[in-house]
């Protein structure tokens, strides 16, 4: 999503309401073994069955994606501000054509307001009952003024919530989710337990062996875990993950804490449902 990957591999050097669902079971994590310009196979938690994308991303075929990398959901752009991206219609169709799990997410801008980003997310996505719906919180690399801060953000999610009566799912890095500057620039707080951006389950980027979990997650836990972009270069240990799926020719790679079972159920069913607080 965006530019983010150059940030979280420098990182990497460097170093979901008040009745919320019942979170998920999560193993221990294991660190990988951190052998330099190899990728072994990552003791990656739960199910590596979720890619996401945007216009830029080239897709061939999703249902090679889905026979021959077991492939189950994917999570493409659907704006960004008030722009919206070109191919999520078409890729939409093609998708739940081979009965894959369809998702969509926004790219927080600061231009608008949270409420009004939320209204044109959901006018560009046009969401089903099993459409997973996610806010992308980061830096924006291409203008670091124009990054959606965490008022705006917390108007967003509870924008959606009324509007559809579940929350968003919250894609962020754990240093900004705990309000740390990243490139000189903040979300303007943490996020804390009583926010309602912490209502949200949490999709986690963070492209170490080991992620770490924001402070307003540390008893949930994350629910799904973006581990590898799809930059060749800075898209993390597990980046060449990125270029092993089926029909298409790089994308970002996620695993979902919980089998495949779990993984219908929650996306199709759970995801969001909770209450206002």
């Amino acid at each position: 999503m965006m530019k983010r990957r150059e940030l979280l591999a420098g990182l990497a050097l460097g170093l979901a309401g008040c009745a919320p669902p019942p979170p998920l079971p999560r193993p221990a994590v294991t660190r990988a073994k951190a052998t330099p310009g190899l990728v072994d196979e990552p003791a990656l938690l739960g199910l590596n069955a979720v890619i996401d994308l945007h216009h830029a991303n080239t897709v061939r075929s999703f249902a090679q994606a889905r026979d021959k990398s077991g492939i189950l959901g994917v999570i493409h752009k659907a704006s960004e501000g008030d722009w919206r991206d070109p191919r999520h219609d078409e890729r939409r169709a093609m998708a739940e054509g081979e009965d894959l799990l369809w998702g969509s997410y926004h790219f927080g801008t600061r231009q608008h307001p949270g409420a009004v980003q939320a209204h044109m997310f959901l006018d560009a996505a046009k969401p089903s009952p099993q459409t997973l719906l996610v806010l992308d919180l980061e830096l924006n690399e291409r203008s670091h003024a124009n990054t959606m801060e965490l008022a705006a953000a917390e108007d967003f999610v509870r924008t959606v919530f009324t509007a559809q009566g579940r929350w968003p799912v919250l894609y962020v890095h754990p240093a900004w989710a705990d309000g740390e500057p990243l490139l000189g620039r903040t979300l303007g707080g943490a996020i804390t337990a009583a926010s309602p951006l912490a209502t949200c389950d949490l999709w986690l980027a963070d492209y170490r062996y080991e992620p770490e979990l924001p402070a307003a997650w540390s008893k949930r836990g994350w629910t799904f875990w973006q581990f590898a972009g799809d930059n060749p270069v800075s898209g993390g240990p597990f980046r060449d993950q990125a270029a092993m799926v089926a029909g298409i020719d790089r994308c970002d790679r996620s695993v979902f804490a919980g089998p495949r079972e779990r993984l219908i159920r929650y996306w199709t069913a759970e995801a969001g449902r909770g209450t206002v607080s």
